[in-house]
């Protein structure tokens, strides 16, 4: 499986300023440009956002190949969303509607690339904690970040694996023999994935203290 070549930029180890940057301020700027995506009406202004964080990635040394893999993971998505909204609402709102969602990529990107997983995984579980008076389970809510990550490679892999088979038969153009097998095998790995936590006894609520 070819899994491991889709992960969104893998932390790179460097001494940057964007490596440096408290992990809070990293949260707030993945925030804002989610925020921005629903707020930004101009796709000239969605473009400068797009720059800057393109910028920001590059300059936290992680490189222009890594970029360049984020982007082209979510490509095929976007290059279909950018087509309808160009159809239904025109150029210029498809282009925003097209940038705003690779800013939110781009700034994730920075995140995992700047950050390791463990430290990610614990600043999930700190910004989380103040939830727990309204039932919310930090180490779970962790728990089931660290598995999207590492689903997300897998998916793509297994995508990847089942249509270069599928050329190499000559059903490129078939959805059935494209979109099937990778169902299957996505179903098989989650299975695989609950039993194994199943096993070791993880995501599993712990029992209420006796008084």
């Amino acid at each position: 499986m070819r899994g491991h070549g889709f992960l969104i930029a893998n932390y790179v180890p460097g001494k940057s300023v964007i490596h440096r940057a408290p992990l809070l301020l990293k949260f707030l700027v993945v925030a804002a440009c989610g925020a921005a995506s629903f707020l930004v009406v101009d796709w000239a202004v969605s473009l400068v956002v797009f720059c800057i964080m393109c910028g920001l990635f590059l300059l936290s040394g992680a490189g222009l190949r890594r970029l360049a893999g984020a982007i082209r993971m979510v490509a095929p998505v976007v290059l279909v969303i950018g087509l309808f909204q160009w159809w239904q609402l025109g150029g210029s709102t498809a282009a925003r509607i097209v940038l705003n969602i690779l800013v939110c990529v781009v700034a994730a990107s920075v995140l995992t690339a700047t950050t390791p997983v463990q430290d990610l995984l614990d600043g999930v579980v700190s910004l989380a904690k103040p939830f727990r008076r309204f039932g919310a389970d930090p180490e779970r809510f962790a728990l089931t970040i660290a598995v999207m990550l590492r689903s997300i490679p897998f998916i793509a892999g297994a995508f990847a694996d089942v249509r270069d088979s599928a050329r190499a038969r000559g059903l490129e153009r078939n959805p059935r023999a494209l979109v099937l097998p990778v169902f299957i095998t996505t179903v098989a790995y989650a299975r695989q994935t609950g039993d194994a936590l199943a096993a070791r006894g993880l995501g599993e609520p712990e029992d209420p203290l006796e008084p």
